[in-house]
Parts: C-alpha cells; sequence; structure tokens
C-alpha cells in the first residue's frame, strides 16, 4: 500500500505534512509518497529518525496556492505538488492522495484526472460530523452547491457505504436534512429526493431537523453541499463560541477556578469531540480513486489520521464497492 500526500498544501506545510507522514508510517507501516520542493522537504525529514525505505520524495517545481482559480491551476500548473500527486493515483503509483490545499483545486483535480465513476453524476465530499453517540457522516460538505433528487439517492448510497467502513455500522441510519420530519415537508428538492430514498437499498429512516443533527439521530446526513457547508461551519462556529463563553465564566472567580480544575479532564475530553484532527479528513466520493480532502490547518495529527482514514478505504475496497452499488441501483431504475 502506497498513499501520497501533497507536502505542499496547507497552512502549515511542509512542516507539519511531513511530521504526518513520518508519525503515520511508524504507527500505519505504510509506504509514504511526499510530492513538494525537495530542498524543503529532505530539511524536514532530517529532524526524524524512520525507516528510509518507507518515504519517497518527488521534487515539483510549482504550488497551487489557495487564491488560486481551481480548474485554471490544475490545468496550467503540471508540476505542481498537488497534481502531480493525483497523477501518480491515476497512473497506478499510489493508492490514495491526500492534501490540505486548495479545496477547489483538490475537487477539480478529482474530476479532471481522476474522473467520475460510472454511474456517478457528481462526487461529493463526505466528511465526519460529531454527535452526543460519537460521529455521523454528512455529505455533501460543500462540493455541490445545486443538486437534483437523483444526487442526494448517490451521496445516500456513498455515505451508507463509508459509514459501513469507516463507523463500522452494518446498517447505517440514512436521513434527509429537512425543515420538519414529516414526510412532505421541505423544498422540492427534499420532497423527490425522499419518494427515491423510500425504495433505495440503504436503511433510510426519514427527515432529520437540523437541531436534531448534533444528538447522532442520523448515522448519515444527506443534503446538498450548500447546506452541507452551512451545518459544518455553524456547528464549527457554535462549538468555539460555547467553548470561549463557558471559559470566560469558569475564569471569574477563585471558586469557578477551582471548579474548572476539578473538571479539566472531562473538558478536555468534550474539547477533543470537536476537534477536527482527531478524525483526518474528508474523502471525495465518487471519483476513480481515494481522495482525501484534509483540513487548511491540519496538524502532523490531522495529517496521520487522514493516513489511517485512507488506509481503511484502501483495504476495505470503497472505490469498487460504490460503482457495484451504484451500477446495482442503475439497473433498478
Amino acid at each position: 500500500m502506497k498513499i501520497v500526500i501533497d507536502a505542499m498544501g496547507g497552512d502549515n506545510a511542509p512542516k507539519e505534512t511531513v511530521k504526518g507522514a513520518v508519525e503515520a508510517v511508524k504507527q500505519f507501516n505504510v509506504d509514504m509518497v511526499l510530492t513538494g520542493d525537495l530542498k524543503a522537504i529532505a530539511l524536514e525529514l532530517e529532524k526524524y529518525s524512520y525507516p528510509k525505505e518507507k518515504i519517497e520524495v518527488v521534487n515539483c517545481t510549482e504550488v497551487i496556492k489557495t487564491d488560486e482559480k481551481p480548474v485554471v491551476a490544475i490545468r496550467r500548473k503540471k508540476d505542481s505538488s498537488l497534481v502531480v500527486a493525483i497523477n501518480m493515483v491515476k497512473d497506478g503509483k499510489a493508492d490514495a492522495i491526500i492534501s490540505a490545499g486548495n479545496t477547489g483545486a483538490i475537487l477539480a483535480g478529482g474530476l479532471f484526472i481522476l474522473g467520475r465513476m460510472k454511474g456517478i453524476n457528481r462526487p461529493a465530499l463526505a466528511p465526519v460530523y460529531p454527535t452526543a453517540k460519537g460521529v455521523s457522516i454528512l455529505i455533501d460538505g460543500g462540493s455541490n452547491p445545486d443538486c437534483k433528487p437523483k444526487n442526494l439517492l448517490e451521496f445516500g448510497v456513498m455515505g451508507s457505504l463509508y459509514a459501513n467502513k469507516l463507523l463500522n455500522v452494518e446498517k447505517p441510519r440514512v436521513c434527509l436534512v429537512n425543515v420538519g420530519i414529516e414526510e412532505g415537508k421541505g423544498n422540492e428538492l427534499v420532497k423527490e429526493a425522499y419518494e427515491l430514498f423510500k425504495k433505495a437499498p440503504f436503511n433510510f429512516k426519514g427527515n432529520v431537523e437540523a437541531r436534531d443533527v448534533p444528538a447522532g439521530y442520523a448515522d448519515v446526513i444527506v443534503c446538498d453541499g450548500f447546506t452541507g457547508n452551512i451545518v459544518l461551519k455553524l456547528t464549527e462556529g457554535v462549538a468555539g463560541t460555547i467553548f470561549k463563553m463557558l471559559k470566560k465564566e469558569l475564569m471569574k472567580s477563585p471558586v469557578r477556578k477551582l471548579g474548572a480544575l476539578l473538571i479539566k479532564s472531562g473538558l478536555k475530553s468534550f474539547k477533543k469531540s470537536f476537534d477536527y484532527s482527531e478524525y483526518g479528513g474528508a474523502p471525495f466520493l465518487g471519483v476513480k480513486g481515494v481522495v482525501i480532502k484534509a483540513h487548511g490547518s491540519s496538524n502532523a495529527k490531522a495529517i496521520k489520521n487522514a493516513v489511517r482514514q485512507a488506509k481503511i478505504l484502501i483495504e476495505t475496497n470503497i472505490v469498487e464497492d460504490i460503482e457495484k452499488e451504484i451500477s446495482l441501483l442503475n439497473e433498478r431504475r
């Protein structure tokens, strides 16, 4: 198994990407390829002790920056660390690609270089969403702002398979994000998708309201990318605000500070559940290869966990299984 990392992608590259790769090699015993500036990567690798045969470095002369237009950058910067990495997956030289770089460029590269799976109209991002019961899979996390009912159906199929493999849930509960739980609620997109979901080959449990998403009522939360991105960012913002407000209140008096000290371990555990670095990244499901989009601010821990995530998807044949399930779905229509 070989996993390639865009070593120059992300706010903390190449320092954290290289450190994360080294930690992943030690913990998961995988072969790694780092694409990017050879000198910069070599300087970071010199800091660590690791089995040298496990990490290969491929020199690249270009980097796609966060403010560049994704499609233009993918087409023009053929020797960028991201394009070279994705091409390695296309050419069979690597089994998965991880990048914390320009989100649009990663998605464009996945589409234009690897291509869509047969039967998939819209590939989608499937980030992990923390809930009161553990975690759920939210799909789409932002790659498709405008969708059709059949796109949501495809998201349900892919999300269910992913939850089964990553969360080890035998029959993941799949729900549609809606303004009410009753059948017939919502806009035309969701109402039409509901009818398709009732006949779908997964464990459909109806609608879920936004307020119930954090409660963990669903293992797979399906929505268009516009809604999904709002759900993700609102949750991130609310969680961050609550932590700040709580800290402010706990620091107001000596008694409260003492109380905070007593529950410190519990607070750390609670905060940990909202830490993106615990989960790695979001796979771009529906393309012909394993593509993981890591958070732009990823640290070494996030990169290491993205490698763990990629390893699971490779070992469980996620690409082949999605293609098979979509083919069966289309035969039933």
